[in-house]
């Protein structure tokens, strides 16, 4: 596979069933791709393959949550860019065309934080209002985490 603009190296896509056509072979190449996507996304933003447990199946556990929660994020962002409200963040040494999993995941919290209460004062943007509600859900799943 060669790319015509010459930005990028040959490439071979091997497969083993060699009735495949090329293209079908390419077709299964990006499949994969947005696979490999998906589990570096997972990996960089929530910590998967980095858990801290020491058994196994604690991990074989945690792994299709962080899954799990990879999807629910990709679900609430895709809500919220129908209603208009997911912004493409941008970087000052760059412009971003196209939304990111880091983009998706900061709208779902800011929207989650909004939800229940937590909002950023506009005269000091250092402080923090808590409402009531908010602080019980926090003491709650910390005491129920232990």
């Amino acid at each position: 596979m060669r790319d015509p603009l010459g930005h990028f190296d040959a490439q071979a896509l091997l497969c083993t069933r060699q009735e495949r056509p090329p293209q079908q072979v390419v077709q299964y190449f990006v499949r994969c791709w947005q696979v490999e996507v998906t589990f570096e996304e997972a990996r960089r933003h929530l910590g998967m393959e980095t858990q801290r447990q020491w058994s196994d199946l604690t991990i074989a556990r945690t792994t299709p949550v962080l899954l799990g929660l990879f999807s629910l994020v990709t679900l609430l962002a895709n809500a919220l860019v129908t209603q208009g409200r997911l912004p493409i963040r941008q970087a000052a040494w760059y412009v971003k065309a196209v939304l990111t999993f880091s983009d998706a995941l900061a709208a779902v919290r800011s929207h989650w934080w909004d939800a229940i209460g937590l909002s950023i004062t506009l005269c000091e943007r250092n402080s923090v209002k808590v409402s009531r509600h908010a602080l019980c859900c926090l003491h709650e799943a910390a005491c129920c985490a232990a």
